[in-house]
């Protein structure tokens, strides 16, 4: 059995276990159904809690290679994998809350996780308050006798403002609340939140854990009990994942950790750069001693990840010129690819966001997810854009 206390460089080849199978590389299950040998055994199959090999909105054995990875990785009993990062995050968050409970989350979140506040729970009876994730007290005063769930996200997007995991979860479970946090910016390889107190742990896998923009995919991880009931919903609302796609995230799993390294240092290198450059008024990367949550970065994690942000002299004129000259960085939405990709905020988001978080991003912000370029060529694309 491996060491769970194996460096993440060797859990990521190791820790999703072979099982029966003598195959080196892990074998793509893409069959839909499998058959059963008895009636009894069709019977013990099909009343099981997450078989592998019933039904593959139940469970499919490449998928549960992911998920045993990926738990490992992040310090948890289980994951459970679905078919996008809002998948995991919807799914989660429906089967913890009823009509007639309170959601404390962050102001700053992704899109998709402030749609499904805003919009979807509110029409099943689930209110929310928004706060400032910098500042704990906040999250204190926002809790109701009827708060179930803290939804935290850090850093988070696109400012990479950074929340006290550990603080927040504390509070969370003096008061008998869940915490569920996003941790697709960071990566378990710069912030495990499991080990901060969090109780369930969801990411996007569709960008670092996968690092090739080559598969849509989300998972969820925390204690077995949990993750089986999370399932249990899951396989209502038809989340699943599939064996393509798990076989994919397998492979990309395995490079995890050297590419996420990589892409710490090449973003803290431009975050330098950029942030010296007469036409970036600001730049938001924790990595940077001048911002605001880097002491606490430092603390909860052990990279500060492969995005930054910056604010461009000239507004959305200078931001919209600054992505059209670009020539290796691609004008595109996600992040964690082994390409650098770059997006104009206000352009990505324009429909998206409410006027409160409009007003907390300037014109010219400019989202810079980093890949593994080599960044003397990197930072010489963007001085040329930059002019």
């Amino acid at each position: 059995m491996l060491d769970p206390d194996c460096d993440p460089e060797t859990l990521a080849i190791h820790g999703d276990g072979r099982g029966e199978t003598t195959d080196v590389g892990p074998p793509i299950h893409l069959s839909s159904t499998y058959r059963a040998d008895s009636a009894e055994a069709f019977e013990q199959i099909a009343s099981a809690t997450r078989p592998e090999r019933f039904y593959s909105r139940y469970g499919n054995p490449t998928v549960a290679r992911v998920e045993r990875l990926v738990a490992g990785l992040e310090g948890c009993e289980a994951a459970l994998l679905c078919a996008s990062g809002m998948g995991a995050i919807s799914t989660t968050v429906l089967s913890l809350v009823s009509a007639g409970d309170h959601v404390v989350a962050q102001r700053s979140h992704y899109m998709g996780t402030s749609r499904l506040l805003a919009e979807l729970l509110p029409r099943f009876g689930v209110a929310h308050t928004l706060v400032d994730q910098e500042d704990t007290a906040a999250f204190a005063a926002a809790i109701r006798p009827e708060t179930r769930l803290m939804v935290l996200e850090t850093p988070s997007n696109p400012v990479l403002a950074v929340t006290d995991l550990a603080a927040v979860a504390a509070l969370a479970r003096s008061r008998g609340i869940v915490t569920v946090a996003d941790n697709t910016f960071a990566s378990p390889i710069n912030q495990r939140p499991r080990a901060l107190g969090v109780d369930l742990v969801v990411h996007s896998a569709t960008k670092y854990l996968g690092g090739h923009s080559d598969l849509v995919a989300g998972i969820v991880c925390g204690d077995r009990a949990r993750i089986d009931a999370i399932w249990s919903q899951a396989i209502v609302l038809g989340a699943c994942s599939n064996g393509f796609e798990a076989f994919l995230l397998l492979r990309g799993l395995r490079t995890l950790p050297l590419r996420v390294q990589r892409q710490n240092e090449t973003a803290l290198s431009l975050a330098r750069y950029l942030s010296t450059h007469p036409r970036v008024t600001r730049v938001h990367y924790p990595g940077l001693e001048s911002h605001p949550g880097h002491d606490l970065a430092t603390r909860q994690m052990r990279g500060f990840g492969g995005v930054l942000s910056f604010e461009h002299r000239d507004g959305a004129a200078g931001a919209r010129s600054f992505v059209e000259r670009l020539r290796l960085a691609t004008n595109a939405v996600s992040l964690g690819g082994v390409e650098t990709l770059v997006a104009h905020v206000g352009s990505m988001w324009e429909d998206g966001l409410d006027q409160e978080r409009h007003a907390a991003m300037t014109p010219g912000l400019v989202r810079l997810a980093v890949g593994l370029e080599h960044p003397d060529d990197l930072r010489r694309d963007l001085a040329s854009a930059l002019g």
